[in-house]
């Protein structure tokens, strides 16, 4: 067998293992989110009564909120990063080849995941202060129909900014991103994971932010939106699947404040 056919082999069997991981990773994330939803839904359905006013934040309940955000994001955005992290798992396995310096790529997902857990903070700390507001139920469900409105009506004006297309180029292109940007070692991959998933965060942060108009728990809207990232930056002509949900949302906002 010849060296590039070993080679193609090994970059082929590497690829599978990333798929698989990252297939393993995001079920387990949802497995999580649906034992949660169904959790919460049980004790309604049992009678528990739930509180009136904000539920009591002490560390034990914030640090499973922020658990459920960090397994969230990882659910929602890890698929999305798929075509970004093979490619670096790829170019890693032809440099490794050649003896040149490389990459891990599972150094770059977990730089990737710390990018949106400083999200899934900043949002933990957002929803402690939409419920001591009384902006969001119990159940962390907009109480506010003027609130949701215009947290719609800003998601939806952001999806037609530069900034919003700036960072969907970016990671609509990965062979641009490791060819500008590579870096070498775990510190290197590290850091090129926490760039990728910096960019993803002004790609896709307003749209994150509706998970407080329709529920943080509401798994319906949680997979909407994971698949509006996903055909944002995976199918030909994403800049206008984002136009046109802009143009959904700004609707969708409108018609909240008028009724």
């Amino acid at each position: 067998m010849s060296v590039p056919t070993s080679l193609e082999a090994a970059v082929a069997r590497d690829r599978r293992l990333v798929m698989a991981a990252i297939v393993v990773l995001t079920a387990l994330s949802w497995a999580y989110l649906v034992s949660m939803a169904r959790d919460m839904g049980g004790g309604m359905n049992a009678g528990m009564a739930m509180p009136m006013g904000p539920a009591a934040w002490t560390s034990g309940y914030a640090a499973m909120m922020l658990v459920m955000w960090v397994v969230m994001m990882a659910g929602m955005m890890l698929p999305s990063a798929m075509p970004m992290i093979l490619t670096v798992a790829t170019i890693g396995r032809r440099r490794r080849a050649r003896g040149q310096p490389h990459v891990a790529t599972a150094v770059f997902v977990a730089g990737y995941l710390i990018a949106w857990g400083g999200f899934s903070v900043a949002a933990t700390a957002a929803q402690w202060g939409l419920e001591q507001a009384a902006l969001l139920s119990p159940m962390m469900v907009s109480t506010s129909p003027v609130f949701g409105g215009l947290l719609l009506i800003a998601a939806g004006l952001y999806q037609v900014t530069p900034l919003k297309h700036a960072c969907l180029r970016h990671c609509r292109s990965p062979f641009d991103f490791v060819l500008n940007r590579w870096r070498d070692g775990a510190a290197g991959a590290l850091r090129m994971g926490v760039e990728h998933g910096l960019y993803c965060l002004g790609c896709c942060l307003v749209a994150m932010v509706l998970l407080f108009v329709f529920g943080v728990m509401n798994l319906l809207w949680i997979a909407a939106l994971a698949i509006l990232v996903l055909l944002e930056k995976v199918v030909p002509g994403g800049h206008r699947i984002a136009w046109a949900f802009g143009g959904l949302m700004v609707g969708g906002g409108v018609w909240m404040l008028a009724s």
